[in-house]
């Protein structure tokens, strides 16, 4: 009987799924969701939009979610520093189902994707699910930050690896690290026969001054701006991710997309959500208050903590990455292990949350942190 692993894709053969733990701890601050619970006046207005919309589930949704890209194009044009048309705005359930509809219209058998790890772990798992060939682009600036990434060094691995995708990330998951802008005008000058994507899931955690490549869409066609709502809007479990682009190549996604992907509640409850805009995002400043405290506090230990413009921090320094994880689990905290060597991720939460895990450090520094060299 010929068994499931060998009907499987061979390409897909002995890979695993992703899945970042998903443990009932007191402290959970592993997959960068914001802590704090959508308030009682937004979930009345959730509530409300869903309602309205019940009767009507027997009909299918609205193809086109008009009225959910006119509110994302309204709500990019008053943050983002540019304005933008709805025709100009994408929309899937996740960040990552929009990331699926980009490689499967312009990736695919014989196509290649470069990224710059480590980065978005998703970037490559999605990549090779639509037969398109991942290669793994470096990190690292000399006399700046190992995970940093120069218009110099992206550059000559675009011109080295001729991609038809390129993915950059600003903030950078797992590094918190922003891009000059600099980057993505060099790389997509560099790349003429590729999409550009700058992934921006975590752009409203920021530090001030920090720009998005939002203001460079216009006279770049080729050139993709990601974002989600999971993060800052606190609306992880709404599953709601977008992008803005050319609407030429917005078009093109209409060709990859399943009929009616979005459903109505998905769409009424994301409009609900942008109605409500700045309640949501109240919580960011506080968010971003804990996040330097983490990074000021953990260096005070010996720690390495990378400075960030995201809601989590990386963390290095540490001996055994693996029995730190562990001792902090077994704390009742649980935050990321990312696969680097001596390093950590922990999402910025709520104050009380913060204390917990410091509290958790301070005590394992002393005996987990990695002997400095002489």
């Amino acid at each position: 009987m010929t068994s499931i692993e060998q009907l499987l894709r061979p390409d897909l053969r002995g890979r695993t799924a992703y899945g970042a733990p998903q443990l009932e701890v007191p402290v959970r601050l592993n997959t960068n969701e914001n802590s704090y619970a959508v308030p009682d006046d937004v979930v009345a207005a959730i509530v409300a939009a869903v309602a309205e919309v019940a009767p009507t589930l027997n009909r299918y949704p609205d193809r086109e979610f008009t009225r959910l890209r006119e509110d994302l194009a309204s709500y990019l044009t008053r943050t983002g520093g540019v304005a933008l048309d709805p025709a100009q705005l994408w929309a899937g359930n996740g960040s990552n189902e929009v990331l699926l509809h980009l490689l499967q219209a312009f990736g695919g058998p014989e196509r290649t994707a470069l990224g710059f790890t480590p980065a978005y772990s998703m970037h490559p798992i999605i990549t090779r699910t639509t037969g398109t060939r991942w290669v793994d682009g470096l990190r690292g600036v000399p006399g700046a930050g190992e995970f940093d990434l120069d218009a110099e060094s992206a550059v000559s691995q675009v011109k080295e690896h001729q991609p038809h995708l390129v993915f950059l990330c600003s903030p950078n998951n797992p590094t918190g690290t922003a891009l000059g802008l600099d980057v993505v005008e060099a790389v997509h000058e560099a790349a003429p026969g590729a999409v550009v994507v700058v992934d921006e899931a975590y752009a409203e955690f920021a530090r001030p001054g920090t720009p998005s490549a939002l203001t460079l869409l216009q006279g770049r066609p080729r050139l993709v701006v990601t974002r989600t709502m999971s993060k800052a809007f606190a609306l992880a479990g709404g599953r709601l991710g977008y992008l803005a682009a050319d609407p030429e190549l917005v078009d093109a996604l209409r060709l990859v997309r399943m009929p009616y992907h979005l459903s109505a509640p998905t769409q009424a409850v994301a409009c609900a959500a942008l109605e409500h805009a700045g309640a949501l995002l109240d919580t960011v400043e506080t968010i971003k208050g804990q996040r330097d405290r983490i990074v000021t506090e953990l260096a005070a230990m010996g720690l390495r903590p990378v400075p960030s413009d995201a809601n989590f921090v990386l963390f290095g320094g540490l001996d055994d990455e693996h029995a730190t994880w562990q001792a902090l689990l077994d704390e009742g905290i649980l935050i990321r292990d990312v696969g680097l060597p001596h390093h950590l991720r922990v999402t910025a939460g709520t104050p009380e949350e913060t204390d917990a895990f410091l509290a958790a450090m301070r005590a394992l520094a002393p005996t987990h942190r990695q002997e400095q060299p002489a």
